[in-house]
């Protein structure tokens, strides 16, 4: 395999940033972003064994060869996945890495026939500008609380549950 291989097909192309499944190489960087964000109440934190255990679900922007963003994408059922821990440098943000890291995302839901995507995100309006649409949090099917147990806002979440519908061909 080639390294361009590793590199996730996305539409929007922007100069030096490549959208690459993430390595062990990249946790360190991508704990600092994402607890970065937590620091200010803007995401929840990750441990590095949190990101470790689930490197398969996280990509990376890179640009420079350094970590301009993460997102993970994290199956809950053979119908829904959850956008997690999406995440942009901060002098990096505003300039559409995020948004390529979201396609990559949604298009490796697709690719697994994923039929719907969600997130609970402080930020609804970039969410709303890629095709998902306000939730009640309590639409969403109970085996998507269990992570929220342990989380420091239980039972008080403020996130907004957005929900996006994924064209995909079921077999």
């Amino acid at each position: 395999m080639q390294a361009e291989d590793n590199v996730l097909p996305v539409t929007g192309v922007l100069p030096g940033i490549a959208v690459r499944p993430a390595t062990v190489g990249d946790v360190e960087a991508m704990v600092r972003l994402i607890n970065g964000y937590a620091a200010r109440g803007e995401m929840l934190p990750k441990s590095l064994n949190q990101v470790y255990q689930n490197i398969r679900d996280f990509c990376v922007a890179e640009r420079n060869g350094e970590i301009a963003g993460c997102g993970a994408l994290h199956v809950l059922w053979n119908n829904l996945g959850e956008v997690r821990s999406l995440a942009v440098a901060e002098g990096l943000r505003r300039q559409g890495i995020g948004g390529l890291i979201l396609q990559a995302l949604l298009r490796d839901a697709g690719q697994m026939g994923l039929p719907q995507v969600f997130a609970l995100t402080y930020k609804p309006r970039f969410f709303a500008r890629w095709g998902f649409r306000t939730v009640e949090r309590e639409s969403l099917p109970r085996k998507i609380w269990v992570d929220c147990i342990d989380c420091i806002k239980f039972p008080q979440c403020d996130e907004v549950a957005v929900l996006r519908d994924l064209e995909v061909g079921r077999k």
